[in-house]
């Protein structure tokens, strides 16, 4: 018996590591070595042997591959993001301007990450990166978004602002031409009042040398009554003579 107990002893220590060890409650049964009439104690009866178990070798199980964290999205230092454009090593995927705010989804090709990146007034305000292209589509989206909706304000100011800037002007413009106007009166009263002088002293004139010539008139028709008269006079002392045949 005890030679027995040390065969199975020595097969246990010299079996191959890549055996598989079962657990406690099943454990591994080999096959029973020969044992000769010899080594076998007399009066003692031998057990039968069990029967043996097939071992296979130890193969690397399957298990499944846990998400990557490059996929998720997270925060990302600004330094980083300003470190990486400085150097150069970003690529610019697609890019986003409205007044004071940008949003830029960039691609750094050497870690396979995604940046978007929210900018205002040209710095660096929010970063955001993922290992995935669908990740970080969504938030350069939402990048995008945000800056249409701060910029919604600077865009009402430039319309309001070049609203108050036609206004003036047409305010300017009105005034130009009302004060243009206003001279214009003021430059046709004046006129008014030269051509009312002057046609008064036109009438007058005109009764002067109305008067004038009525006298004229006058003293003509009586310098040719005259002459009529003496005309007669002096025909009355013509003779009057036979005409010779």
């Amino acid at each position: 018996m005890k030679s027995l107990l040390s065969r199975r002893g020595s097969l246990l220590d010299n079996a191959p590591s890549f055996l598989v060890r079962q657990k406690a409650h099943n454990p591994i049964r080999f096959p029973a070595p020969e044992i000769h009439a010899e080594d076998m104690p007399k009066n003692e009866e031998v057990p039968l042997a069990p029967s043996s178990t097939r071992v296979t070798p130890l193969r690397p199980a399957a298990v499944p591959l846990q998400q990557s964290g490059k996929q998720a999205l997270q925060a990302a230092q600004l330094a980083e993001v300003e470190w990486l454009v400085q150097q150069g090593s970003l690529s610019t995927f697609r890019t986003f301007q409205s007044f004071g705010y940008s949003a830029s989804l960039m691609f750094y090709p050497r870690e396979l990450i995604y940046y978007a990146v929210l900018y205002h007034e040209g710095a660096v305000w929010r970063v955001l990166k993922a290992g995935d292209i669908d990740a970080a589509e969504p938030a350069f989206r939402h990048f995008v978004e945000q800056a249409m909706r701060l910029a919604d304000a600077e865009m009402r100011r430039a319309h309001l602002e070049a609203q108050n800037e036609q206004f003036s002007r047409l305010i300017a413009e009105s005034e130009a031409q009302i004060e243009r106007v206003r001279v214009d009166l003021h430059r046709g009263g004046e006129q008014d009042q030269e051509v009312a002088l002057k046609q008064q002293e036109v009438r007058k004139a005109l009764a002067q040398l109305e008067g004038r010539r009525v006298a004229a008139q006058t003293q003509l028709n009586k310098l040719q009554r005259q002459r009529h008269q003496l005309d007669a006079t002096i025909n009355e002392s013509v003779p009057h003579l036979p005409p010779i045949r």
